[in-house]
Parts: C-alpha cells; structure tokens; sequence
C-alpha cells in the first residue's frame, strides 16, 4: 500500500487545501480528518486547541503517512512547532505558505489578514510577514462569523453575503493591495469577499501555496506517489457525515466519497459510505 498524506483541519475548511493537494499532485492519496463537531476553533483556549490537535494527529497516526498538513490557521499558530518536533514525518502548516504567497503579491507592502480570534491573537501572520519583509504594514481582522458561515452550508445565501459585507467594513480605505484568508475555511466565502473587496484588493488563499510546498518535499524525499490506479481518498469527521458530505461534494466536485464518522480520543469509528 502506498503512504499517504494527511491533512488535519477543525472542521470542512482543510478541504480547501486537500483540493489543492489533489490538483497538483493526482497521485497521492490522502487521509483528511475534520473535527467538525468541536469547530471553531478559533475562540478556543491555546490548551484546547493543541489537545484537539494532538487526537487528530494521533489518530491519524494510526495510518502510513509520510507527510502531515495542518490546515487549520489557528492550530498552526498554536501548535505546528510542537507536533514538527515530535514526529519522525515532515509537518507544514499554513500559515508560512499564505504569507510567502502575499509577500510575492503586495505592490504596496500594505497587506490585510482576516483570521479567527486565536489566529489573530497570536499575530502568527504578522510575525511570519515581518520576518520576510520587516517593511510590510499588516491590519488584521477578526471574523467570528464566517467559520459558523461555511460549516453551516450558508456560504451561497443572502445571509453569508450580508455577512460578508458587514465584517469587510473596517477594511475599506485602509490602502491594502492584498488580503490573506487566514483561514481555511474562508475561500469557500472567496466569490463574496472578493466582489466586497473590489478588483483593487488581490485575495490570497494559502491552498495553493501549500500543495506546492507537499510537492516540493515529497520529490525532495524521493516519496512522490507513482501508482498507477486512481487514490483511494478517506474522510473522517467527528459531526455529521450527511452535512460534511454536503460540503465536501460540492467543493471537490465529487459525488463518491469515502467519509467515516470518528469519536476522537477513543478511535471508534464507523463507515459512512457516500
């Protein structure tokens, strides 16, 4: 059996990334566990996160991984370091990808980062910025709506859009060229912030950047998937499978999907088939 890659996220928002992985790299098969029945994550305590973590880590262990992506902004910022050094596989999170991506885009060195409370917090992204362009202005904004938004399935409505626009306000005439959805979960919402932000403003989601980053370590390590056969994708969530499978379909463009509800902590799982 070939190793596969896993990708770990509080909720449907990691998908964003896992679409990505599966364009760029057709080949590889990957193990995504999304811990919707605990989102957001992001008013969480930093103990809270790194402990929910930690299970889906743990479960995914399990498995033959040779690589981990943490595709949650705010577990990055809490816990990427630790997890890096305690495990024997490479580890990435999203949050060094998504500010590479717009240190690349900026014409004015002024960047926008919307984010979760915790990621916000933390002010992960305006370290990371700084450290590779200490000149860059950095105004961040917190969304507690858009997570709730997009796990709910209301990302098409009226709702998301008025939303939407009502959390954008404090952006507009603050001079940024380019806005970082600093989490995952926020380029499902990407149609709306973009028509919000206008054609001036150049929105970066990290998916991209990310799967280059698993591309570019995997063909380092010489473990770049060579199977022939399509990959055999599995998904586990620990809330609905109904409504992660909802999202998932409509996001990866993908009617059959193997999804698995999971109980994080005791391992037990049952097969969902969709």
């Amino acid at each position: 059996m070939n190793q596969v890659i896993g990708v770990i996220d509080s909720g449907i928002g990691g998908l964003t990334v896992a679409k990505e992985i599966m364009r760029q790299l057709p080949n590889e098969t990957i193990y995504y566990v999304g811990d919707t029945a605990r989102c957001p994550y992001g008013p969480r305590p930093a103990d809270e996160v790194k402990e929910y973590t930690w299970e889906m880590t743990s479960f995914l262990m399990k498995y033959d991984l040779k690589m981990l992506v943490i595709a949650c902004n705010t577990a990055t910022a809490v816990v990427l370091e630790e997890i890096k050094s305690k495990l024997q596989i490479p580890v990435i999170g999203v949050i060094s990808p998504g500010a590479r991506a717009a240190i690349k885009t900026t014409q004015n060195n002024r960047v926008g980062v919307l984010g979760t409370v915790g990621t916000v917090k933390s002010e992960a992204y305006v370290r990371e910025l700084h450290q590779i362009k200490n000149k860059v202005e950095v105004t961040q904004l917190v969304c507690p709506k858009f997570v709730p938004l997009v796990e709910s399935s209301q990302y098409h409505s009226a709702i998301a859009q008025k939303v939407v626009k009502e959390t954008l306000t404090p952006l507009k005439g603050s001079e940024i060229d380019t806005l970082i959805l600093g989490c995952t979960h926020y380029p499902l919402l990407g149609p709306l912030i973009k028509q919000e932000m206008g054609p001036g403003v150049k929105v970066i989601s990290s998916g991209e950047e990310t799967a280059r980053e698993v591309s570019a370590i995997l063909h380092y390590n010489k473990t770049i998937s060579i199977q022939k056969e399509p990959p055999d994708h599995r998904f586990f969530t620990t809330g609905s499978v109904d409504i992660f499978h909802q999202i998932a379909s409509d996001w990866l463009k993908e009617r059959k999907l193997h999804i698995q509800s999971v109980r994080l902590g005791r391992y037990l799982t049952h097969s969902a088939d969709n």
